[in-house]
């Protein structure tokens, strides 16, 4: 069966079952501005050979491409990632084999076929083309997908060459609208799993003001391997913590939350200091897929006055202390120990450090130092954080507004997104 349509004087050439119609020559791929030829598949079972068209061209004049085949079978096989649009016919015999269930349900499904096309041809536009007295099928066809319907009896060249622009830039609005429904969902899933996964501070009862800024180097990723705390013991000790996972994979993070969640509860069983961090390691040691996996850690536990802390270090930059009146500086992080995971029976000092009356001390993990300053290979580094860090205190920054200011200049100095995780937490105490 063919489409009753006005031939053409000329009978196309042929290439394997694919009508070759003149075209203007495209341009390489990858100019943005280059005209893409259309490219229709016709299934439909006309034994003399497929459809006779008439010249049909796009919205830039240039003919479009024509493929038919006779079945899905063939349909499947020329359905390209080059075929733009689908025309079925829906007089098509069904394709499910007799004796089946399925066949049974066809009786009933008329558009049987169309289902299949649309399984095989998700990224494609379809059309259906069906008599005038079929209109009830036609509308149902695009209720189940097709993006539009013609009849046969009024079908010419020029309606066809609209109803396949139509159809193409009509499928391409429904997957923008799909993937921005999907990207809307999935940001309020993870907006869930966040509140789930990144820790609520416990500081009741503490004069001390808690801000934390994280940021996972992986795209599209919830988290990374970096991890951060802080609670408060009932002796009214603060303890905070920040730590990395090296490594930027999911296993790399679920280690990370899981160091979280037994420091927590190490912590809130009295354990601290080297003892604490000991007992982590052997956490590690088990929790870890591989023996090559570990954690750079860092502890400060600030006493019930919050003029005196104890420092510990694990393999991880020291914190930085800021003071009214005076340039922002590191902690001491001489007489570190090792990152946990690298020595068996391991020790980690713990230094006691004077923090005065009103002060701010801020834990980050490398992704904020090791990102590169412009085109180059040099990095930030810690001397470069220490000055970032004081030119936004000069400008009155505070709080959340300072680790919002920091990471945001460390991605603009990367001249992009930084390729590691970055966590930042900010402790702070004004002296009344």
């Amino acid at each position: 069966m063919s489409v009753p349509v006005p031939r053409q004087r000329d009978t196309p050439a042929t290439e394997n079952g694919q009508a070759v119609l003149p075209i203007t020559p495209a341009r390489p791929p990858s100019d943005p501005a280059a005209p893409q030829a259309l490219t229709l598949l016709v299934i439909e079972d006309d034994p003399a050979g497929g459809l006779t068209v008439p010249e049909i061209l796009d919205a830039d004049g240039h003919r479009i491409r024509l493929r038919t085949a006779r079945n899905l079978t063939e349909a499947a096989r020329l359905l390209t990632p080059d075929v733009h649009c689908v025309l079925l016919d829906l007089s098509l015999p069904d394709a499910t084999p007799r004796g089946s269930s399925a066949a049974t349900d066809t009786a009933v499904d008329q558009l049987a076929t169309l289902r299949q096309v649309l399984r095989i041809a998700p990224g494609h536009a379809v059309l259906v083309l069906t008599a005038e007295a079929d209109a009830e099928r036609a509308a149902e066809a695009v209720r189940v997908g097709a993006q539009d319907f013609l009849f046969r009896d009024e079908l010419d060249g020029r309606l066809l060459s609209r109803a396949i622009r139509y159809a193409v830039e009509r499928k391409r609005a429904d997957i923008a609208q799909y993937k921005l429904a999907e990207s809307k969902l999935r940001a309020q899933e993870n907006a869930r799993l966040e509140r789930g996964l990144l820790p609520n501070p416990l500081l009741e009862g503490s004069d001390l003001r808690f801000a934390a800024r994280y940021r996972p180097g992986r795209s599209r990723a919830l988290l990374g391997g970096d991890f951060y705390d802080t609670v408060r013991t009932p002796d009214g000790t603060v303890h905070a913590m920040i730590g990395d996972v090296c490594g930027h994979g999911p296993d790399e993070a679920a280690l990370g939350v899981e160091l979280r969640i037994a420091w927590r509860a190490l912590t809130l069983a009295g354990l601290c200091g080297d003892e604490l961090l000991a007992t982590l390691q052997e956490v590690l040691e088990v929790e870890r897929p591989c023996d090559e996996i570990f954690a750079t850690l860092c502890t400060v536990d600030i006493a019930p006055d919050g003029r005196r802390a104890g420092l510990c270090l694990a393999g991880h930059p020291a914190p930085l202390i800021s003071r009214p009146g005076r340039p922002a500086r590191l902690l001491p992080y001489e007489n570190s120990g090792p990152a946990l995971g690298l020595l068996p029976r391991a020790r980690w000092p713990r230094r006691q450090v004077e923090l005065g009356g009103t002060w701010s001390v801020m834990l980050y993990t490398d992704g904020l130092i090791e990102g590169r300053i412009g085109a180059g290979k040099e990095r930030l580094g810690q001397d470069g954080m220490v000055e970032m860090i004081n030119r936004h205190l000069d400008r009155g920054l505070r709080g959340e507004d300072l680790l919002e200011a920091s990471v945001t200049e460390a991605r603009r100095l990367n001249g992009g997104e930084l390729t590691d995780d970055v966590a930042v937490v900010l402790l702070s105490r004004a002296e009344g």
